[in-house]
């Protein structure tokens, strides 16, 4: 069974019947699967849980109506299944941080989100519960050589940084240099929206730029998982995935400078696959796992 086409069916029937009343049973009857673990494994792969997504997916709708009817807001909610219009106007004020009166009739922003795409990545089963699989390793100390920058996570140009500052390397690599390519993130300082970036690989290489970096990142006990996508795109979901990792596995974050390591297995296909090790405490129960 491909799980992921499962929750790719289960996000299409619920868009096709925002409408009508929706529940674990009858979506997971659809998809061919008991409830119990259509609703783990939704859970899993979404990173919420599927009333959570729904709600999420009615306002999309609610906010589309607004901008594309004369509907009242009163006709909206019932249409979409809310119970009242203050219930609805609650929801919608969480949601987007404003009421939906504010929003109809004014220039905005906010504008209706496609249905997401699934993050793809393995996933297991411990003890009844899904989570996306994991390997306890050592990531075993390196030298890596590259570019070395901070950024703000709360700037809206960040990820276009990050990429920029990819690229600046790439160019200076040329087709002979082949192997493995490391992007090493460690936060500045606690509770900081900003983090140092190093994105090199496993060999000396001199750059004439300000940026330029060697760095010796140490032996670090890790998990290490496996991801599909953009990393700057999928955050969110790594964010999700870890705290189910920690919460089920009973592993605990090792607080260390190094926030997490992304790993290609080719500095010239960084579209391809890759592995996220992130530090945790070396723990008696790992033998387990």
């Amino acid at each position: 069974m491909d799980h992921y086409l499962v929750i790719e069916d289960a996000l299409t029937y619920i868009e096709n019947h925002l409408e009508q009343p929706l529940s674990v049973e009858s979506v997971a009857n659809n998809c061919g699967m008991s409830k119990y673990y259509f609703h783990r494994l939704f859970s899993a792969l979404m990173g919420c849980s599927l009333s959570q997504y729904i709600l999420s997916r009615r306002l999309n709708a609610a906010l589309s109506l607004i901008h594309s009817s004369s509907l009242p807001l009163t006709d909206i909610a019932y249409q979409l299944n809310f119970g009242t219009q203050a219930s609805f106007t609650r929801a919608f004020r969480r949601q987007y941080g404003a009421a939906p009166s504010s929003v109809r009739g004014h220039s905005s922003p906010l504008s209706p989100s496609p249905i997401p795409s699934v993050v793809r990545r393995p996933v297991k089963n411990i003890n009844g519960d899904v989570v996306t699989d994991f390997t306890l390793t050592e990531f075993e100390e390196l030298r890596v050589c590259g570019i070395a920058f901070e950024v703000d996570l709360a700037a809206n140009d960040y990820k276009q940084k990050i990429r920029s500052r990819a690229a600046m390397l790439l160019s200076h690599i040329d087709e002979t240099i082949t192997g493995a390519c490391y992007v090493i993130y460690s936060n500045c300082q606690p509770d900081s929206t900003r983090f140092r970036v190093l994105f090199g690989i496993p060999r000396d290489i001199q750059i004439d730029e300000p940026y330029y970096f060697t760095v010796d990142v140490p032996q670090t006990f890790c998990a290490r998982f496996h991801y599909s996508g953009d990393l700057l795109d999928i955050g969110d979901v790594l964010k999700t995935d870890y705290a189910r990792f920690l919460k089920i596995s009973r592993q605990e974050p090792e607080h260390t400078d190094i926030e997490l390591i992304q790993a290609f297995e080719n500095v010239h296909d960084l579209d391809s696959s890759y592995h996220i090790y992130a530090p945790v405490k070396k723990l008696p129960l790992d033998s387990e796992f």
